[in-house]
């Protein structure tokens, strides 16, 4: 995967990241950027789940002032923003369908025009994109457009669950560590051999975001530079967990089988989180990219208190 990324980065086209939720996409995105002709130039980052329809061509090519009624003073859009550099869109089957006329056109020949000017501007960006849908089938909804599918996935990176990139758990683990050094002024600790050998047998339900926030709580709580996980089953134990749980929903309906098997992952994800948190909430609610509120509603919801914490060394 490093090395299709590596290959990405030195083109210029279009990329469409495709991937599970969890699976580093942004990750990957920037990593391209910073593996190109761009890297010392603007990486704008935004999801486009929070662009609202009525807001799209202002949030993308900006507004002068008095452009609508809202509009006090002019704002530069994030095509300007990232003049030169990399837009990334994450979730681009959100865009509404304003929005993908809005970026169609833009990408056909990289001119816009801000809201309440009459001049036509130019901008030279990258446009990388995001999603963890098959578009194809959006497509075939009518709910995506086929025309912008293509100039979005010129280059088309396919991100597998990290369960099957073993060579890129210890790589994106040491990357954590060095990150984290560097935000906590702290020296980068050492990944213990049994914990590498740990890591690549875990099947990551989490994907790479579960892999960020153990890396990052044992990295704050190790005390002598050295990081050493012994806390979860194996990889081959997890998958027959699995099978075993699966198992006594297979003879239910379609979707109260789903509804047991979301509850059983909940409960285990949640449980999990919390000791990888100890305890605190509101520790446990930034590690899982949630609002503290909603977080402590699905452990309402579990009846969920504490969680015996997993043992480190």
């Amino acid at each position: 995967m490093a090395r299709l990324i590596l290959k990405i980065g030195e083109c210029d086209a279009p990329v469409l990241i495709e991937g599970e939720t969890g699976t580093g996409k942004e990750l990957a995105a920037r990593a391209i950027h910073y593996l190109g002709s761009r890297r010392d130039l603007p990486f704008i980052a935004v999801n486009c789940g929070a662009i609202p329809d009525t807001l799209v061509e202002s949030e993308l090519f900006g507004h002068h002032k008095g452009a609508f009624t809202d509009a006090k003073e002019a704002r530069a859009g994030l095509i300007t923003q990232a003049h030169g550099g990399t837009l990334f869109l994450d979730e681009i089957e959100a865009l509404s369908p304003k929005g993908q006329v809005t970026l169609l056109r833009f990408l056909q020949d990289q001119q816009y025009r801000p809201l309440g000017s009459k001049a036509v501007e130019k901008a030279d960006v990258r446009i990388i994109t995001a999603t963890n849908v098959d578009l194809e089938k959006l497509v075939e909804k009518g709910e995506f457009r086929q025309d912008l599918q293509f100039r979005l996935e010129i280059l088309l990176l396919e991100l597998p669950p990290l369960r099957e990139r073993h060579g890129d758990v210890e790589l994106l683990a040491r990357h954590f560590i060095r990150q984290f050094s560097a935000k906590y002024g702290k020296p980068a600790a050492f990944l213990q051999p049994d914990t590498v050998s740990w890591m690549n047998s875990y099947a990551w339900p989490g994907n790479v975001r579960e892999l960020e926030n153990l890396i990052h709580r044992e990295f704050l709580l190790a005390d002598d530079q050295k990081i050493s996980i012994k806390c979860k089953a194996s990889g081959a134990e997890q998958r027959k967990s699995f099978d075993r749980r699966l198992a006594q929903f297979v003879n239910r309906d379609f979707n109260t089988a789903k509804a047991g098997v979301i509850e059983d992952f909940e409960k285990k994800y949640l449980c999990n989180l919390l000791s990888l948190a100890n305890g605190n909430v509101t520790l446990a609610a930034k590690m899982a990219g949630k609002e503290r509120r909603a977080l402590g509603k699905l452990l309402k919801k579990h009846g969920i208190e504490k969680c015996q914490q997993p043992a480190s060394a």
